[in-house]
């Protein structure tokens, strides 16, 4: 069985690639795909086939598709340029004769107000209209997202935000890798839309408690109203374009998009997701290291 994992260098497919050989998959019948020859040279030395693709050079594509019993199609990390990209990652894993497609999605791409989502809901038809076999991994926001806030937190004693007192049920990126090598690895997967979520959805109170633990200081939150978050995010230098996401995300998160815990992450890796506590403490030492 060979399984091709897309973007094999970034955060989450590399954790894929190291779950399934944890899992026991050979290193032989993993295929790692990444834009750099240099960064996938630590796979390819502990026996991991690779090769250099990219998703605006469908060239690239057809031979690293071929032979493919399942591909991990890992969301591209360019907003903006994802549709096209995966369009030429989907149209050739049809010429390849690709046995399924798993895709990593966002939080019911096809039915939410997420700022995040329209890509992904393309991206979901465009796979239902290619006629392969497809599941479909809606993740929920990853923990590590908020390591940038510690940092901010642990120089000024506050997190500042306009999300309110909405709720984000995150897990770590190992969560979901964890559960991303199941489904590759296990039947019954085809046709299939996960909501995959961590168990518990904090607040940024909570947030503020975890990092005050972690910090070793008092940290509170400090809720603005969004006029006055875009304020202090162009007076801390960000550009428009960013200002303007985080604001809208902090609105997704006061208007519950990415507040609602489900069960099936948990029950796809067979044990409780990794709390907000540990999975920063994690993340912050990985950050260090």
């Amino acid at each position: 069985m060979t399984i091709v994992v897309t973007g094999a260098t970034g955060h989450l497919g590399r954790l894929v690639v190291e779950s399934l050989l944890e899992r026991g998959v050979p290193a032989a019948d993993i295929r790692a795909l990444g834009r750099r020859a240099e960064r996938l040279a630590p796979l390819a030395e502990r026996g991991v086939e690779t090769a250099v693709i990219d998703f605006e050079r469908p060239e690239t594509l057809d031979e690293a598709f071929r032979g493919a019993d399942a591909l991990l199609l890992v969301s591209g990390s360019e907003v903006g340029n994802r549709i096209p990209q995966h369009r030429n990652a989907i149209d050739a894993a049809v010429r390849a004769g690709v046995g399924r497609i798993v895709y990593t999605s966002a939080p019911k791409a096809s039915d939410t107000a997420l700022i995040l989502a329209p890509e992904h809901a393309e991206t979901e038809r465009l796979l239902a209209a290619s006629g392969l076999p497809t599941t479909i991994l809606r993740n929920n926001w990853y923990t590590e997202n908020y390591v940038g806030t510690l940092d901010q937190a642990a120089a000024t004693g506050e997190i500042v935000g306009s999300a309110g007192e909405g709720r984000v049920a995150s897990a770590p990126r190992a969560d979901y890798a964890e559960a991303t090598a199941v489904v590759l690895t296990t039947p019954g997967h085809e046709g299939a839309v996960y909501e995959l979520s961590g168990d518990v959805a904090w607040t940024f109170d909570e947030l503020a408690a975890v990092a005050s633990e972690l910090l070793g200081r008092d940290v509170v939150y400090r809720p603005v109203s969004p006029e006055e978050h875009a304020a202090a995010l162009t007076a801390a230098g960000l550009d428009e374009g960013t200002v303007g996401f985080v604001v809208a995300l902090d609105g997704n998160i006061r208007d519950g998009l990415l507040g609602e815990a489900s069960p099936t992450l948990a029950e796809l890796i067979g044990r409780p997701t990794t709390s907000l506590s540990e999975g920063l403490a994690k993340a912050r030492e990985a950050s260090a290291a």
